[in-house]
């Protein structure tokens, strides 16, 4: 029974001591997102497949989602370290097999890409690295287990495999043309070098087989960009949401159109939250989107938004069929709800402050943090990944979430991206990134954004005791500048952190 009251304590003396050092510091040591502990030691997804399958598409997408949720995350791209030993690209001879002198340059540089995983791992706090390389025969592959064995990490392959000739086509002229391999060259000589280099790598690769010599592999196949899945051996969360969020992406077209909704009445009074109706500028607003949409001429557009009036009210002006989310919903302020910054600031001090020295993980009391937010809209990710061309109206720090896992912005950036009302953002996925449209439909609005602080605000309070009381047994946490001490009468035990 003590057991348990003493591993309450231990976690009352771990969030004051953080509480301690907010108040005599005016700030935390950075924080990891609870997502990075997903994993109870760093991974190495290892990407394999021919050229032009998508595997630099994939370990970009997955880099962005997985950090957007808050794992450190980052990729190693094998065809970096090769264009930095060999600085000049002549041809698809370079991969041949049979060239000897250029095979011990492409192993090397795999070496010197893994002592860079193992460094970003070990020394730099990342949880997970991309491994992106061809990675085609079983010889390489094993060269990868043993460096992950060494360093007691996990490993998970994701193999690309696609024998569509269009698609394949399709890669090559989207990426490879661009390609620092391939300076001031025509389509036509990129083309036939880039087929001549994918048969070079042909002749040697070594698929996945589930049924025998991999068997024991933890891994997912993805054929022909979706079309098929096979997944052997998921063996812990992080693989499971790896797995989930691959099946879920596509390749095709389309665009997603994120605005926020009409001005509110809450907006002219600079409250934030609540569930006000649109002012008559909102109103406005709404009829100019409606033309909006009508002059772009979106071919089976989707509307969503969240449950409250003033995105409803937004899209009834459309005239169009939409989806109601209640993970769409504004962030909830908790107490702060349908106050102005500046009540928050003369009615709660030291929560106006705290928000300012952490933003993204600050969570209002009985409210959320941007931290909360992300989590919540996962699904809507997952969701707009599977769809065609989607609008949605939404909400200030909706938007912002959603826009930093489109563009790859930072926690740190995300609560202070700009989003002003009665602009319409169209983000269409191109190869490696993310194409951004910028719409001002013209309708005067409130400008509701607040920069970031120049100098964190400092916190006010100087003392904190607190007492709790459990059954018969009662303890006392007690905080100085000296100390956090956490006292049990009835145990005869005082716990200084």
């Amino acid at each position: 029974m003590h057991g348990g009251y003493m591993g309450l304590l231990l976690s009352c003396c771990f969030v004051l001591r953080n509480m301690w050092q907010l108040l005599t510091t005016g700030s935390l040591r950075l924080r990891s997102s609870w997502a990075s502990y997903m994993t109870n030691s760093p991974t190495v997804i290892v990407l394999i497949g021919l050229p032009a399958r998508g595997k630099t598409y994939i370990s970009k997408k997955l880099t962005r989602y997985l950090n957007w949720i808050g794992v450190p995350t980052k990729v190693f791209n094998l065809g970096v370290y090769r264009r930095e030993a060999v600085q000049s690209y002549k041809s698809y001879d370079f991969f041949r097999h049979d060239n000897k002198e250029a095979m011990k340059i492409r192993k090397q540089c795999a070496i010197v890409a893994l002592q860079d995983v193992k460094s970003y791992l070990n020394e730099e706090g990342g949880q997970i690295a991309v491994f992106d390389a061809t990675n085609t025969t079983r010889e390489r592959r094993s060269l990868i287990l043993s460096f992950v064995k060494e360093s007691a990490y996990k490993v998970f392959f994701v193999e690309s495999l696609c024998d569509d000739p269009e698609v394949i086509a399709a890669s090559i002229l989207d990426v490879k043309v661009s390609s620092p391999d391939y300076p001031e060259r025509d389509r036509e000589s990129v083309m036939e070098d880039f087929l001549k280099r994918i048969e070079c790598y042909k002749v040697t690769y070594q698929p996945l087989d589930p049924d025998d010599h991999d068997k024991d592999l933890s891994f997912i196949q993805v054929i022909n960009v979706g079309q098929r899945f096979l997944v052997n051996r998921v063996q812990d969360y992080i693989q499971s949401k790896i797995v989930y969020y691959l099946m879920n992406i596509h390749v095709q077209k389309h665009s997603i159109y994120l605005c926020r909704h009409g001005e509110s009445q809450h907006n002219v009074q600079s409250c934030i939250g609540g569930d006000s109706e649109l002012s008559s500028r909102g109103k406005q607003f709404s009829k100019a989107l409606r033309g909006f949409l009508e002059n772009q001429k979106i071919p089976d557009l989707k509307v969503w938004t969240s449950q409250l009036r003033r995105t409803i009210q937004t899209a009834e002006e459309l005239g169009v069929p939409y989806e109601q989310w209640k993970i769409l919903n504004e962030i909830d302020a908790g107490i702060c709800e349908e106050m102005t910054y500046e009540k928050i600031k003369e009615t709660y001090p030291d929560e106006y402050s705290l928000r300012d020295q952490d933003k993204y993980h600050y969570r209002y009391p009985g409210g959320e943090s941007y931290q909360d937010l992300v989590q919540r809209l996962e699904p809507v990710i997952m969701e707009l990944e599977r769809q065609g061309n989607v609008l949605v109206i939404c909400h200030q720090a909706v938007m912002r979430c959603l826009l930093a896992y489109f563009l790859d912005k930072s926690a740190d950036d995300l609560p202070y991206l700009k989003c002003p009302l009665h602009v319409v953002l169209k983000l269409t996925p191109v190869a490696y990134g993310c194409k951004v449209d910028i719409f001002d439909l013209k309708v005067e609005a409130v400008n509701t954004h607040r920069d970031r602080p120049l100098v964190r605000r400092s916190i006010t309070s100087t003392r904190l005791t607190v007492f709790v009381v459990f059954a018969k047994t009662g303890f006392t946490v007690i905080t100085s500048k000296h100390l956090v001490a956490c006292c049990f009468p009835s145990l005869g035990k005082c716990v200084f952190v």
